[in-house]
């Protein structure tokens, strides 16, 4: 009986991602990005006890006179100066969201792609979390509103101030990464 119960352990062991508590993930600096066409997102958090530090926040913002292929390439610019001046060790992005507008969505996915083939090009490994989950993990509500998210942000970081909406977004993805690798996990983080 004994046997059958350490062999029913392993078992459900191997489907666990198993970080304890009071080991650090390999991942210390992590980027937050929520990608937009005129204001994305960026957070780094470095992993610390007793909460993570919010090392910097910002909007990457672009006027609504700019061209698309302008903003584009400020996305990738302000990217690059930020993984170089404070060397993330992984990248966590918001997941797709279903848009009824397609000229929207294309949108989108053209500033999402800036941002990715920046953190892709510096080697960085890329994690995406869909928006009701960040909200769930950070507000407790998965349908809560962008200024309850920097509220708890700016609670749960201790931040002076409260964090423009796009980069209270991208800081709550790190946080909920930090947060996932702090834990046993069930289900497994998705890569992109």
């Amino acid at each position: 009986m004994q046997a059958r119960v350490a062999g029913a352990a392993r078992k459900a062991s191997a489907v666990v991602e198993p970080t304890p508590a009071g080991r650090m993930s390999s991942h210390a600096v992590i980027l937050g990005l929520d990608p937009s066409l005129r204001g994305t997102g960026y957070g780094i958090l470095q992993l610390a006890r007793p909460r993570p530090l919010a090392v910097t926040h910002g909007t990457i913002a672009c006027p609504a006179a700019w061209p698309r292929s302008r903003c584009l390439a400020k996305i990738s610019q302000a990217l690059r100066d930020v993984v170089r001046d404070h060397r993330p060790t992984v990248c966590v992005v918001e997941g797709l969201f279903y848009a009824q507008n397609l000229q929207t969505a294309l949108i989108m996915g053209e500033a999402r792609g800036a941002a990715l083939a920046v953190v892709a090009e510096a080697g960085l490994e890329v994690y995406e979390i869909a928006p009701r989950k960040v909200k769930q993990a950070i507000v407790g509500y998965g349908a809560a509103q962008k200024e309850a998210v920097a509220r708890m942000v700016q609670r749960l970081l201790a931040l002076r101030e409260l964090p423009a909406p796009d980069a209270a977004d991208a800081l709550a993805l790190a946080l909920t990464y930090a947060q996932e690798t702090s834990r046993y996990s069930l289900a497994p983080r998705k890569r992109i």
